[in-house]
């Protein structure tokens, strides 16, 4: 009988189609020696999935997990080695070809979130058009709204500045790219900046002055539908942690979860 069988389900618990999709991609001891890992490594994701969905801290979480401070190291080991990065990319992988994609993406959308901070020290900073005190989240999403690269900075860096930090990331990681879609707060220099460091064609999608109220925008709803999904997550409602690379790993952990129960679904769907 396995730990997750002994308590109570929560909602964010996996199956065990769900645990076989993402078990594959959690690191393995490379070496038997030191002492024997007490709690299961899908029992350590589960409560990693608690934390991103239920917006708790970590000292509150329930006491049928495993101890806190367990699945909090576990989570930090992770993001210093670039598990939840690696992971993130995998399914992404997985998930494009289940729904006939190629692997790899051609075109994405790129756009920035604003968010608020907590009394936790760390960086932040005013981002004055929004009028937030805070931090942004910088994303690169493909056509599916999944992440490609995600970037958390001050609030205080203009949209054009912040871009940079993605894409300097992100290249030479996606052959295939071609194209990005994005909004009028990415026109101007940074245009011939993609095209001459990155290679690619940076195409700004504007609203029309004419068009009063809501719109939805060809190409960049994708991103703003992405930036839906956060809010489903109250540990994403604000930016409650100390390094702006720990927000970044409590992404990637949001979207694993996204991305397993959505491959699952299709899997069942083709039975």
């Amino acid at each position: 009988m396995d730990e997750q069988s002994k308590r109570k389900s929560y909602q964010t618990d996996m199956s065990d189609e769900e645990w076989n999709k993402i078990g594959l991609h959690v690191p393995k001891r490379k070496t038997k020696a030191g002492r024997k890992r007490e709690h299961s490594f899908r029992e350590i994701l589960n409560a990693i999935f608690y934390i991103v969905r239920s917006g708790c801290v970590w000292r509150m979480m329930p006491h049928d997990f495993p101890p806190w401070q367990t699945v909090y190291t576990y989570f930090r080991i992770w993001k210093r080695s670039g598990i939840w990065e690696s992971m993130n990319a995998a399914l992404r992988t997985e998930l494009r070809v289940a729904s006939g994609r190629n692997p790899e993406p051609s075109a994405a959308v790129l756009d920035s979130q604003s968010v608020k901070t907590t009394e936790t020290p760390g960086v932040r900073g005013y981002d004055a058009g929004k009028k937030i005190n805070g931090r942004k989240r910088h994303v690169l999403v493909d056509v599916m709204g999944l992440i490609l690269m995600v970037v958390v900075h001050s609030a205080a860096i203009q949209d054009r500045d912040g871009a940079k930090l993605v894409l300097e990331k992100v290249k030479g990681k996606f052959p295939r790219m071609e194209l990005i879609w994005a909004d009028g707060g990415y026109s101007g220099k940074l245009i011939d900046w993609v095209k001459q460091f990155c290679g690619w064609i940076l195409e700004i999608v504007k609203r029309s002055d004419d068009v009063q109220g809501f719109k939805v925008l060809p190409h960049r709803w994708v991103v703003e539908r992405t930036f839906g999904w956060f809010g489903r997550y109250r540990r994403l409602s604000k930016d409650y942690e100390g390094l702006p690379e720990t927000s970044e790993s409590m992404i990637y952990a949001v979207m694993s979860l996204l991305m397993i129960r959505r491959l699952v679904k299709i899997q069942q769907s083709n039975l």
